[in-house]
């Protein structure tokens, strides 16, 4: 299906639509708009120009009418989500609204509200999460579709060593209540799966009698385990065969600390540091350096965590790197996140020619937070994905912008975690004025920004760019406002990852654009011109 075009559109009362900033804008059609919103759409979070409700409300809004209007679409939007896109929540909200919407249009054609739910599955806490929502979101009634593809998920992702991870007191909807309601049937190739589902409803329902079963060694490991004395346990974890016992029991590094009732020195740290994830080593090395794990096991972290396999293998956003460079800024680390940093934009392309990339440092990019738990700021974000490009690039002019512009020096294949202290905050949003200042017949123009151009914007924000030089929008936030008009060498992208970034090659290859979904390379992202 052919792209569609974000056009104006005056709003009641008002000559031509405006950026939440007040400039000239071009509003989206519904695909476009959901499309960005979810790329970017960290559920509930508040924004410089949208409140957290806002923005969910419009989420589920658009996601209901285009479940009914055209299915097959959103089922694959909300399936790449999950998959590529890496945006947990908001993938779980979009599939229930998308069962809700349809069941009361009366909706049955594409793709099956059961396999809907089922495919956003992917975690083994997901289908409690779903259910959790849909409960707060719709009430207690919870029709049988939601409960099939609930029971699919949950044959699937079950597993002994997911219920020690997520099945915890802390959680409001446990395992046994996920089994309580949708009565999932053991899948046949998995005898191990009734006695685990057993097991799980009595930890719910009646936990002084829940036993694991005998022939579970990893249950039955963690249970001795967790049964051992106070002033035995330290002995037992920063003892001989400590780690191999850990990993045996599957206790996890968050379990522990509260398991033995004594602090996480150097010793416990390096004897759980083995069985830990590439997530979770991202999340401590400054506890490490404050328990002061040596120098041999923080290098065998600091590989662990440059892996290009490990990297990949992790799905962490980019930004996540330059997160933990900045919480732990000992020096021990910064190569290895430097690398890992390098790893998870892969994607990025050395673009030939000459390449002018404009990276957004306007007040809402910074006062706007990649997420929720996290300090980094979507200016942030935009300074990793523009420095990426730009050091990799055959030749490039790196801007940031404002209020003004200014070049930003680099050196080709320079850290980017060096050249990211060069960038300052800008104040307004002047992109046109930017563009137009530092266009100098480049071959191609990229603009990472949150698209909000200020009041005093004559004109969109490409409109110095000629017709025929491409120019692509990396569009961080997902507001309803457009920039600039979109058409034959206009393209926007969304999303917080680089995997965008894999369209820019297929474009200026000549291949059509597309949906990520249908992509045959399975990009993921799609040009809106």
């Amino acid at each position: 299906m052919p792209p569609s075009v974000p056009r104006p559109r005056p709003a009641p009362g008002m000559p031509y639509p405006r950026t939440h900033a007040g400039g000239p804008a071009f509003v989206r059609e519904p695909r476009d708009e959901l499309f960005l919103l979810a790329a970017g759409n960290l559920v509930s979070q508040q924004t410089y120009y949208e409140s957290g409700a806002e923005r969910d409300a419009r989420y589920v809004r658009l996601v209901g009418e285009l479940a009914v209007q055209d299915p097959e679409w959103t089922a694959g939007l909300l399936r790449w989500l999950r998959g590529e896109g890496n945006m947990r929540t908001a993938s779980l909200v979009g599939a229930a609204a998308y069962v809700r919407a349809r069941l009361r249009a009366g909706a049955t054609g594409g793709p099956s509200n059961r396999s809907v739910i089922d495919s956003v599955l992917r975690r083994a806490d997901e289908p409690g999460e779903l259910l959790a929502h849909w409960i707060s979101a719709y009430g207690r009634s919870v029709p049988q579709p939601v409960k099939r593809g609930l029971a699919d998920g949950v044959r699937r992702l079950y597993t002994s060593r997911a219920l020690l991870k997520y099945d915890t007191a802390s959680r409001d909807v446990r395992f046994g209540d996920v089994l309580n309601l949708v009565h999932a049937t053991p899948d046949p190739d998995k005898p191990w799966q009734g006695p685990l589902f057993r097991y799980a409803l009595d930890r719910r329902h009646h936990p002084e009698r829940a036993v694991p079963p005998a022939s579970d060694r990893l249950l039955t490991a963690h249970r001795a385990l967790m049964e051992t004395a106070p002033d035995e346990r330290r002995a037992l974890v920063t003892g001989p065969g400590g780690s191999e016992r850990l990993a045996a029991a599957g206790l996890t590094w968050e379990a522990l600390a509260g398991w033995l009732h004594g602090p996480m020195d150097a010793a416990v740290w390096e004897a759980v540091i083995p069985a830990m994830g590439s997530m979770a080593l991202l999340r401590n090395l400054r506890n490490f350096d404050e328990a002061g794990v040596s120098d041999e096991v923080a290098a065998r972290v600091a590989g662990r965590l440059s892996d290009a396999e490990e990297v990949a293998k992790s799905r962490q956003f980019p930004f996540r790197y330059l997160a933990a460079h900045q919480h732990a800024p000992s020096p021990r680390w910064a190569a290895p996140l430097e690398r890992a940093l390098g790893h998870s934009l892969a994607n990025v392309p050395a673009l030939p020619g000459r390449t002018l990339i404009l990276v957004d440092r306007s007040d809402s990019m910074f006062w706007d937070k990649v997420s929720e738990r996290s300090r980094l700021t979507r200016a942030d974000a935009a300074a990793v994905f523009g420095t990426a490009l730009a050091v990799r690039a055959e030749q490039a002019d790196l801007v940031e912008f404002g209020w003004g512009s200014a070049a930003v020096a680099f050196a080709r294949d320079e850290p980017v975690l060096d050249v990211l202290k060069r960038f300052r905050s800008m104040g307004g949003t002047y992109t046109a004025k930017a563009v137009r200042k530092h266009y100098r017949d480049h071959d191609r123009v990229l603009i990472v920004t949150d698209e909000q151009t200020a009041a005093y914007e004559r004109a969109g924000a490409t409109d110095p760019v000629p017709a025929a030089v491409p120019v692509y929008t990396w569009n961080l936030a997902g507001y309803h406002p457009a920039h600039s008009p979109q058409g034959p060498h206009r393209h926007t992208f969304g999303g917080l990852t680089d995997a965008a970034f894999r369209m820019v090659g297929l474009i200026e290859a000549g291949r059509g654009a597309t949906w990520p979904w249908t992509a045959e390379s399975q990009v993921t992202s799609r040009p809106t011109g």
